[in-house]
Order: C-alpha cells, then structure tokens, then sequence
C-alpha cells in the first residue's frame, strides 16, 4: 500500500520554542499555580470536565500533541502515516516509554485505552465511530482502519481527547470504582504526589520522562480557592504564579496585568477555540423570524464588548467557525454593528414590540456584565427585553427544555467543524434535555446533508469547498447571534517561561516550562 508519510521532526518542535528557550531553560523550581474549581477527579478516561484536563493533561499523554495552528506533534507516537485512500493510520511509538509505576508503555496499551474509553469518554466515543478496527502488530506499531476516510481522525489524539489508559492497572477491573483512580499513573512528564481536598493537589516531576531532558520544573502545586477575589489576592500577593484562564474575573484582568513581573497572554485556547454567541430559539416568537435574528447581528456592538468586556482578547466572531479552526473562511458578508439597519429589519421582521426573554450565563459577574451590555444595545433599537436570572441549574434547564427566547453560550469547537461546529446546527442534534446540541431548533436539510459530507470527504480540498458552503449558508440564516472568539487570559509571571506551547495551553505545557532565576 503506497502511503503519504507525515513526519514530525526535532527541527519542527523547535519551531515552537521561544526565543527565550534559544537561551536553555534551567532546571528546578516549583510553580504554584491556581485550579478553579477544585475538579471532581483526576483520572482522565472517567472525567473529562475543565479542571481534570488542565491538570491532569500533565500527568497522561495521548499519541500526539497538537501546535497553535492544529498541526500534529509526536507525543507518545513519534510517527505516524496515512494511507492515500485516507482510510488507514500507522502510528509508529515512542520506544522506552514507561509508566509512573515503571511498567512499560506499549502497543497493548493502545489497544486497551481505545476499548477503555469508547465506554466511558462520550467524545471519544462519538470521534471513534468511523473506527472499522485497530490492531497493534508489534510493541511499538498501531494501525487504525476506517470505515471511510474521516478528515478530522488526524485530530483526535489530544490528551483529553484520547488519553493512554495503563492496562496492567485497569484491564478486568470496574474501572469506576478501580483504587488506582485515586492517584492517577500516566506516563506524562509529572506524577501525582498529594491531594488535599479544598487545599492543594501536588505534581512532581517524572526522573524518566521520555523527553530528553524535560521537564524543567521540580513540581508544580494547583492551589484551591473558591472565592474569585481571593485568587487575585493570592496573585498580588505571591501565593501563586499562574492564574490560568477563567481563574479571576475579567474586571481585575487590567489591574493584575499592571503588576511588576507579570505577563498575559490569550494564547493556548487554539484547539477548544471556545466561541460564544447567543442561542435564539428558532421555533416559536420574534426569534422564529429570520429577519429578526439577522436584525440582532447589525443591533449589537460586539467590538464594544471585546475591548470592554474581554479587555481586548479575542475576536469578533464572523460565523460559526472560529478563526483558527480548520477549513474557517472569512469570506462571507458581515454583521457589523449598524442599529439603523437593525431597525429596518425589525421593522421588515413585523416586529411588533413583543417580549424577548434573555437569559444570562450564571458564570459571573463578567458574564452579567455582558449581558447588560446586550440588553442596553437590543433595547437601543426597539427590542422589548425582559432579562430572566437563574443559577446554573436554572439555566441548565430552562435552555435544555428550550424555556427561552435569547440565551448566552460558548461551546469549544475542538479543532475540526465535525467535531465541534455541527452539532450545534444539524438536525439531529434537535434533541430536549441538554444544553450543548442544537438548542435553537434549527433545521435545514442542505446544512444536514453538508455537514454529513464534510466529515467525510477526501481529500482535504474537497473538505474545504463543503464546508465553505456550509458557512455562508448559515451566516445567512443567522441560527444562532455569535458575539465573540474568546480568549480567556493566562496571567503569569514573566520569569515562568515557555508555558504555552501548543494550542491546548496549560493543559500539556508545563512539560515545557521553566524559571528563569
């Protein structure tokens, strides 16, 4: 079978690396850094929330890592080639790899962690369905066959994606209630130490890393603090010195980047892409019509709240593709803030001054402030809107039993539209009782049929013209108001080098980090 190889080399990774790394990163040092809120576990075939990933993605590997662009980086595979009919994918493993319990990582490994996880991880399950078989015909060699070509199979292999599950410890066991679950055995670049409930949770650095010489640091400690002012005083007052993204709220983002040997940045998000906008239920009141909803987009000023809100990170969103997801086109007519023209809309619309129900995210006091911000530029061009607080359950259900008019989101989009752009558009993604599918309702059976296209077409060309059609379909349609492509700023200090190295950001970088002393 003749194969279009895809090598990663030495030289590639370098690539990544600051110019501050061009200096070599010293060895030593702890990191204190802050998880918010304390996760629920740290075993990653079992939780997949925020939290676990952000720690635990240090402590587990999958087989590839990915760059801020979604380019594929050796992880545990150190190779890897496909097939010109875009169906079979060799993986050639790292040699010598070891778990933190010192048993040796292996093909078998693969193997169990794909059966592990098809039960238990409902993304992997859902990114695994176009998997025809995957054997292992040596120690060091992995073999995926498709049942067709499946273009985002490439970007599936992300740490809390699919992470490596140790079969010696788990292979006929239950594995919900499997003792090893309370301290995490991985063969990333930290190993679990302690867990102090409401307190801190300890990493340590693995002496047998397989990365020559990684990682830098001696530890790192992920300090719990449940109140958002008192993360920012641990900040200030060096408690702590990393605030990860969503740590503070974004009102003390200006203040706390004004300190001495403090750094923000918005990168390391590339791979969730989290992207917000508005649900708008399609089904029933002023948000069924078209026009309406095309009217929402012209009334709202979504460059004021990027740079007032957001504090300047991130971007206008132009459609339902973030920027930097694969096949994004910005070639599409835009919504740029113009109340005269809502107006007209409105008035097309035969809006008739009807209450507009608005639901804020509960997420706190920078998501209220948005909302005010919606609710003073809807009300600026003639929208009767009627804000409805709740708490998160609240607003769990009330948009999962489609109780709503207009509801703030953001949903990650995981690198690919057929991983995580469809199925907020597709129909049957149309489904009561959860918050995250097509809550808006919408449904047409072009987009069904392209997004279905799409996620198997070969080759990439071909991805790319489909999906392109997809978008200016939807951006026309206007099923849901997207407001912005988030970036949730990491604050740290200036002498942490070299965190945010992939486009999962702290989620896989401490393997990279280092002090400058």
């Amino acid at each position: 079978m003749s194969k279009r190889k895809i090598l990663m080399s030495v030289a590639t990774m370098c690539m990544l690396s600051t110019a501050a790394m061009a200096q070599g990163p010293k060895a030593g040092g702890v990191v204190n850094a802050v998880i918010q809120p304390e996760p629920p576990g740290l075993m990653m075939g079992l939780v997949q929330n925020g939290p676990t990933q952000m720690i635990a993605g240090n402590i587990y590997e999958g087989l590839l890592r990915y760059s801020p662009k979604l380019d594929p980086l050796p992880g545990l595979a150190e190779s890897w080639s496909v097939s010109e009919d875009g169906k079979v994918y060799t993986f050639k493993l790292v040699k010598g790899v070891t778990w933190h319990d010192g048993k040796p990582f292996t093909s078998a490994d693969v193997l169990f962690s794909i059966d592990f996880l098809k039960q238990t991880h409902a993304r992997a399950r859902g990114n695994l369905v176009q998997l025809d078989k995957v054997e292992a015909p040596d120690e060091s060699t992995v073999v995926f066959t498709l049942k067709q070509p499946f273009g985002p199979f490439i970007g599936i292999f992300e740490v809390g994606s699919l992470p490596m599950i140790p079969k010696h410890l788990y292979e006929g066991t239950d594995f919900k209630t499997n003792p090893a679950n309370n301290t995490p055995i991985g063969t990333g670049p930290f190993m679990f130490k302690e867990w102090q409930k409401g307190s801190f949770i300890r990493l340590v650095k693995n002496p047998n890393y397989h990365v020559k010489g990684k990682p830098n640091l001696d530890e790192i400690y992920w300090h719990v603090i449940p109140d958002a002012a008192a993360r920012s005083v641990a900040y200030e007052t060096g408690k702590v010195d990393v605030l990860p993204g969503g740590s503070v709220e974004n009102f003390d983002v200006p203040r706390l980047s004004k300190l001495k040997n403090t750094c923000v940045t918005g990168a390391g998000w590339e791979f969730f892409s989290p992207h917000s906008w508005l649900w708008l239920n399609n089904r029933s009141g002023p948000t069924a019509n078209k026009k309406f909803r095309q009217a929402l987009m012209f009334a709202i000023d979504r460059n004021m709240a990027k740079d007032v809100v957001w504090n300047g990170l991130g971007k206008v969103a132009t459609g339902p593709s973030g920027s930097t997801i694969r096949y994004y086109t910005g070639a599409m007519p835009k919504y740029d803030y113009d109340p005269a023209k809502a107006k007209a809309l409105l008035k097309e619309a035969g809006y008739k001054g009807e209450k507009v129900r608005m639901l804020p995210l509960p997420y706190g006091e920078t998501w209220q402030r948005w909302a005010e911000m919606v609710r003073q530029n809807l009300q600026d061009v003639g929208i009767n809107v009627d804000m409805v607080a709740t708490d998160v359950p609240g607003w769990n259900q009330k948009v999962s039993e489609w109780d709503y008019d207009i509801a703030f989101t953001y949903l990650y989009q995981y690198g690919d539209p057929a991983l995580g752009v469809g199925r907020n558009y597709v129909s049957s993604q149309i489904a009561k009782g959860s918050p995250f599918n097509n809550v808006e309702g919408y449904s047409n059976p072009e987009i069904d049929k392209l997004f279905a296209d799409g996620a198997v077409a070969f080759p990439d060309a071909a991805r790319e013209e489909i999906y392109a059609k997809a978008q200016k379909i939807l951006v026309e349609d206007v099923p849901v108001a997207w407001m912005l492509e988030l970036q949730f700023p990491t604050i740290t200090r200036c002498n942490v080098k070299n965190l945010i190295t992939t486009g999962i950001g702290v989620n896989d970088g401490f393997r990279d980090a280092w002090i400058e002393k």
